[in-house]
């Protein structure tokens, strides 16, 4: 992180005092740091100790008392690498989320030209409050990076989940930031699939999965940061990503997603394959809203095409699969005999039993089994960092 320009923005939560560690860490790693403080966050962390920490002025009014100068929102904006804004309290998560711009930090947000990552810190109900997951989501939607909260003791004195991520995780999500410059996946061509598929019963109605498409959007970003052309090819999802690098086509049905794939997968050097594809369709669609007749509906159920399977018999020598294996039971066995019949180059394993994997969640915890008989376990993470590992193993195995 040698040389890499870090703004960090402290709010009014009790966890400011943490940020004094982050800083010391930021600075071992030779990265420079400036802060910005909200009104309210002095009253939990001194403007001293953060000047002195990052060898840099704080920013905290948008004129300086003082002398009378003005801290520019606009040049923290282009100076930062990256804008950093922790420990983040539901206020001024509220009122990013709202474009408020009532201080020098939520100027400064509303001014970046880069990344900003956010660590959420507050009590257990305010945390798992409808309103504050709400604005959660607006601010992945926004493009905005969030750590999750921890679970564990917190200032009230009770026990649960609102507890700031340790200075030592958001030291390791900036580092995933700004270590993508490597250009590893320069010039290669990726088709990735996402999201769940959707099959028409009729106008109203669809048979589909909790799939929320964060995995395949966060392989996506990792693989665009890393200098891939990307062709992403998205069942129903409230996520967008935008690249220069980019073609992101939307679908409903497996039939259009397999379309998609058919046209692009010759093109392409890699496919990651991580939609959830619905395994069946209804044989027949209703062209109008089917009423409620009587107590009981069949509905006969034909079987979709499937894709992997399609790609994998398609696959040259020099082209590389990858699928993925959401299990409820015997996970290795069945992803086994699924990387063996579908001709993948590898696998990427994970069970609805594990707590914090899965659908709908900012988490994973996977497993990675290749063709060479290979099999590496990791831990619990952001999905933006599930994305790294798997992104980092598929280059050792390219080789």
């Amino acid at each position: 992180m040698r040389g890499k320009r870090i703004l960090l923005g402290i709010t009014g939560g009790i966890a400011a005092y943490k940020i004094a560690f982050l800083i010391r860490l930021l600075k071992k790693q030779g990265a420079e740091v400036k802060c910005i403080l909200t009104p309210s966050a002095v009253d939990f962390i001194s403007p001293l100790i953060a000047s002195t920490l990052s060898g840099n002025p704080v920013g905290i009014e948008f004129w300086n008392k003082d002398d009378g100068s003005w801290n520019n929102h606009v040049e923290y904006g282009l100076w930062a690498d990256v804008f950093v804004i922790a420990p983040l309290t539901a206020n001024t998560m509220s009122k990013m989320v709202n474009g408020s711009c009532d201080n020098l930090l939520l100027a400064t947000y509303l001014s970046m030209k880069t990344k900003t990552i956010v660590a959420p810190a507050m009590d257990l109900d305010m945390y798992a409050h409808p309103s504050t997951k709400r604005n959660l989501a607006q601010l992945e939607l926004d493009g905005v990076e969030v750590i999750p909260a921890d679970s564990g003791e917190l200032a009230s004195g009770l026990e649960g989940e609102g507890r700031m991520a340790e200075p030592e995780t958001i030291l390791e999500a900036i580092e995933l930031f700004t270590g993508k410059s490597n250009n590893d996946f320069l010039g290669t061509k990726v088709v990735i699939t996402a999201g769940p598929t959707y099959e028409q019963l009729d106008p109203v109605r669809f048979i589909g999965n909790h799939s929320s498409g964060k995995m395949g959007f966060k392989i996506a970003q990792e693989f665009l940061d890393r200098g891939a052309k990307v062709t992403l090819v998205t069942g129903p999802t409230k996520l967008t990503l935008e690249n220069d690098q980019l073609d992101l086509i939307k679908i409903r049905s497996a039939e259009q997603m397999l379309s998609v794939v058919q046209n692009v997968w010759s093109e392409c050097d890699l496919g990651v394959f991580a939609a959830a594809v619905a395994d069946y369709r209804p044989k027949n669609q209703a062209t109008e809203k089917i009423k409620k007749k009587s107590d009981d509906l069949t509905i006969e159920l034909v079987k979709n095409p499937d894709i992997l399977n399609w790609a994998g018999e398609q696959k040259r020598d020099n082209q590389y699969l990858v699928g993925f294996a959401l299990e409820t039971e015997n996970l290795k066995e069945n992803a086994t005999k699924k990387l063996i019949k579908k001709n993948l180059n590898m696998i990427v394993m994970n069970s609805l039993k594990d707590s914090g994997a899965g659908f709908g969640v900012d988490t994973n915890k996977i497993s990675i089994l290749d063709n060479r008989n290979n099999l590496q376990s990791f831990e619990l993470k952001p999905k933006e960092a599930v994305a790294k590992d798997i992104l980092d193993y598929l280059k050792t195995y390219i080789g």
